[in-house]
């Protein structure tokens, strides 16, 4: 009886701390210390002040409810992507923080976070984004991997092709001009959430950069999942501009978005 109640417990415990019981420690560990607040956004007041947008299909509303992204309705249809990018460039390690909520009932398509994303340097691709940002009026994702160093954090994500439906949690470090697209740019491991990013379900997000791995937590009501995604045989990104992606078709509310870098 006493091993019955252990096995119901580990269990429980795995399903509400994302199934791997040691990303959390990991991720409590990457949080620990002291964290000041360097940025700040309620997302209820006028989005241009601290933010630029690529795309030009997409729109970007303020309330008191949060920031509505709503990207264009034509999946496959590049012109219909859209990306949020902070004016602000960022250094070192950060931790992100905002709530998110989903609006569309999608099964393809993914979210994304970017981390200090900046140009290759190479051709027009100039280490400050915004010199070449009349190339992204057409925010085509190739030109984002193939072009910056960034890491990227796909949530809410699902595959655009194929008879398997099952959402998940991916991590990348771009590798630009190396003509290999994203090949070889996974931060391992993929997660598979079960539950996560139901439509109208606020969730709050924690991102937490160090080097070049990422703890990831996602807090619902129901559910507290941990991710831990690494490649430490590629280099880590060290500055850059945040972003917040979404791709054709999809819908989101975003509140209270905050950076952090350690005091």
């Amino acid at each position: 009886m006493k091993w019955m109640v252990c096995v119901l417990f580990v269990s429980l415990f795995a399903f509400a701390s994302g199934g791997v019981p040691e990303d959390r420690a990991m991720f409590d560990a990457a949080a620990a210390g002291q964290w000041q607040e360097v940025f700040s956004d309620s997302f209820t007041g006028d989005w241009h002040k601290q933010w630029f947008l690529d795309g030009e299909v997409g729109s970007v509303e303020n309330s008191t409810n949060g920031m509505q992204m709503t990207a264009g309705p034509q999946f496959g249809n590049d012109a219909h992507h859209m990306v949020l990018w902070t004016k602000e460039s960022f250094t070192g390690d950060l931790k992100i923080e905002y709530d998110f909520t989903r609006l569309d009932f999608e099964t393809r398509c993914v979210c994304i976070l970017y981390i200090e994303a900046t140009g290759s340097g190479k051709g027009p691709y100039t280490k400050d984004i915004t010199e070449w940002n009349d190339l992204r009026r057409v925010p085509t994702m190739s030109l984002y991997f193939n072009h910056m160093n960034a890491l990227h954090i796909s949530y809410a994500a699902y595959p655009n092709y194929g008879n398997v439906r099952e959402p998940y949690i991916r991590g990348r470090r771009y590798m630009p001009e190396t003509g290999k697209g994203m090949k070889g740019t996974d931060l391992l491991p993929d997660y598979f959430p079960k539950g996560l990013f139901e439509p109208g379900v606020p969730h709050h997000m924690t991102f937490i950069k160090k080097g070049g791995e990422v703890f990831m937590r996602v807090q619902n009501g129901e559910q507290d999942y941990f991710c831990h995604l690494s490649n430490t045989n590629l280099p880590p990104v060290t500055e850059g501009r945040i972003a917040l992606r979404q791709m054709y078709t999809r819908s989101s509310v975003y509140k209270n978005f905050r950076v952090s870098t350690p005091k």
